[in-house]
């Protein structure tokens, strides 16, 4: 039997947190993930202010204590004062992977100008991969879909446990073996 992959799920905001509003990211982030996985996963959702210390400490504690493999946050990630999503993750990495945040924001430009103001990322920590998504739902989507196909073969170069994606809404790229 194997054991369900835990994928950390971080929406940073302040006014979702305080409950001014309804988190529509994090559920976004989960049902997009839901349609894409076929392997068995657990999410490990939370929700957190826009604070830099807080975000670091979630994603420390995602990735050392709780094991997750992937963590993918929403929120954080423009240029207003409050959005320090890419700093806390950069400062948690032990590697940073610039292509995801550069094929997201090619992506995003087909949708929207303002994508050139989006400083989503991603980075390694240890055996996780974290990954900045933008906060919008549709957005949320559009980003997956494009860097999801990466997303399993990263896992694995990184010792992650496998993961199997629906072909229908998303076909992982593993190299061929020889």
């Amino acid at each position: 039997m194997t054991t369900p992959a835990a994928i950390g799920f971080v929406t940073v905001s302040d006014r979702a947190s305080q409950g001014i509003y309804q988190d529509l990211g994090g559920p976004a982030m989960v049902e997009w993930i839901g349609k894409a996985l076929t392997s068995p996963w657990r999410p490990i959702s939370r929700l957190i202010p826009d604070e830099r210390p807080v975000i670091e400490a979630t994603l420390r504690e995602l990735a050392d204590i709780e094991g997750c493999a992937l963590i993918v946050t929403t929120g954080g990630t423009g240029p207003a004062l409050r959005d320090v999503t890419p700093e806390a993750t950069e400062a948690v990495c032990d590697k940073m992977m610039p292509g995801f945040g550069e094929l997201m924001r090619a992506v995003s430009l087909k949708v929207v100008p303002t994508a050139i103001l989006s400083r989503q990322t991603a980075g390694i920590r240890g055996r996780s991969l974290i990954v900045n998504l933008p906060g919008k739902p549709s957005a949320i989507a559009d980003c997956l879909e494009a860097v999801m196909p990466a997303i399993p073969y990263c896992v694995d170069l990184i010792g992650g446990p496998f993961l199997e994606t629906d072909p229908a809404v998303c076909k992982a790229f593993r190299p061929k073996q020889k």
